[in-house]
């Protein structure tokens, strides 16, 4: 019963994405050119070969591209200048939705919040002056608990303000302000940039991920932003592997080589390692697999116990974390408030409550909510030390975490496979205490 329970939950939670974008006008690509030709011979290339191009990146060696003529592939897997042609895949979110919204209220302490140890008043720090971008559905500016600094958009026919949703809650639990209304972030005095690189549809592609951190990027060399962007959080990925898309890839180092902490959430889907999952298997990343905030309730008869607070999320991806490699999961934080046994022995999602857009506050479960309680964190360890890089916050949050060896839990209402490592569950007052 626990597995069929986990299989239909699945089904409800995780829609995979097209393997491949398509356009009406033809198949999109991603060309990897050499290292040494430039955006203007890029584009002629492309156009001589019978592609409409769509995007240059600055950062990646590569092209977005539409092919339009038959045979345009081929000329361009052909071209000395050419490396690689690979499909612009799809991404998404990776949350969705559980209710419970609200529309006015007073201030709440989520219960993410609570569980890490960084309520308003329990830490010497609040993340300010700490830039932290959100590469997601973009955010509600209009928000009284937000106030995002700016944005730039990279999906089609759309303004940057959030038209989802999901962008707008992730903001919101990373920095959703200490205001006495709605809800209150990890970091609350952190300032957010909104990226918007997924549609009304929590959907996009890679290239217009690409896009997004091509411009984090360009903004962090030039010192175009203040305060510049330190923490990435991406809630979001598609099925994939190491080398895939070597662009995309080479896109997240340059953030990491510039000092740039960036976030990942792991995955909704118990049957893949972080390995398998795109940008949460690269080793430049901190990935973020997903546990409950608080005790459940258990109404069938046929299932004993009750599923606990840190008990590993019945949807998250999950895989042990190989200090060799830089791959696996870094952390596990909330995703979820609860996780509940109904009297017809179905287990139900009660999600993390933070900012709706539009106003107000809403639920949502996934490792997508587990993610940005790991971007809050890292946001309060630059405030503390400024010289901090990725590997610095990474260290700090794995020495510092609770129950270390103990949790995350196993379920005794799904059927969880466990990875090997109880690596702990994300702990703001220990990270900032760690060597």
């Amino acid at each position: 019963m626990a597995h069929w329970l986990r299989v239909l939950l699945l089904l409800l939670l995780v829609a995979p994405p097209a393997a491949v974008a398509q356009d009406a006008g033809g198949e999109q690509v991603i060309v990897i050119f050499r290292d040494d030709v430039d955006a203007a011979r890029r584009e002629r290339v492309l156009r001589q070969a019978g592609a409409v191009p769509t995007r240059h990146f600055a950062h990646a060696r590569a092209s977005a591209a539409r092919l339009v003529t038959p045979g345009a592939r081929q000329a361009l897997e052909r071209h000395p200048d050419v490396v690689r042609v690979i499909p612009d895949r799809a991404i998404e979110k990776h949350a969705k939705p559980t209710g419970g919204s609200t529309t006015t209220g007073a201030q709440v302490v989520p219960a993410g919040v609570q569980r890490i140890g960084a309520a308003p008043g329990s830490l010497p720090l609040t993340g300010a002056g700490v830039g932290v971008a959100v590469v997601d559905t973009g955010l509600d500016f209009s928000h009284r608990d937000l106030q995002p600094l700016g944005g730039v958009c990279f999906t089609a026919f759309t303004s940057c303000q959030d038209d989802e949703g999901h962008g707008t809650h992730v903001g919101g639990i990373i920095a959703a302000r200490d205001n006495a209304v709605d809800v209150v972030g990890v970091a609350p005095d952190a300032l957010l940039y909104a990226v918007k690189v997924l549609d009304r549809k929590g959907r996009g592609t890679d290239s217009t991920l690409m896009a997004g951190l091509d411009w984090i990027v360009d903004q962090t060399l030039q010192g175009a932003l203040t305060p510049p962007v330190r923490v990435v959080n991406m809630s979001l990925g598609r099925p994939g592997t190491l080398d895939d898309n070597p662009a995309l890839r080479a896109l997240v180092q340059a953030l990491y080589n510039l000092g740039i902490t960036v976030v990942v959430s792991a995955g909704n889907d118990p049957d893949r390692e972080v390995a398998q999952q795109v940008p949460a298997t690269y080793p430049e990343v901190l990935a973020v697999a997903s546990t409950t905030a608080l005790d459940g309730s258990n109404a069938c008869r046929f299932v004993s116990g009750f599923v606990a607070m840190d008990t590993a999320s019945w949807f998250t991806t999950d895989g042990r974390f190989d200090p060799t490699t830089g791959i696996g999961v870094t952390a596990s934080a909330p995703g979820e408030d609860r996780e509940n046994i109904t009297r017809s022995c179905a287990l139900t999602s009660v999600g993390i409550l933070s900012t709706r857009l539009g106003g107000g506050t809403t639920r949502m479960a996934g490792t997508s909510m587990a993610a940005p309680h790991v971007a809050g964190v890292a946001a309060l360890l630059v405030e503390q030390d400024a010289t901090v890089g990725p590997e610095g916050v990474r260290s700090k949050i794995r020495t510092g975490a609770a129950r270390h060896d103990v949790a995350p839990l196993d379920s005794p209402a799904s059927a969880y496979s466990f990875d090997g490592e109880r690596e702990g569950i994300l702990s703001a007052p220990g990270a900032l205490a760690a060597p």
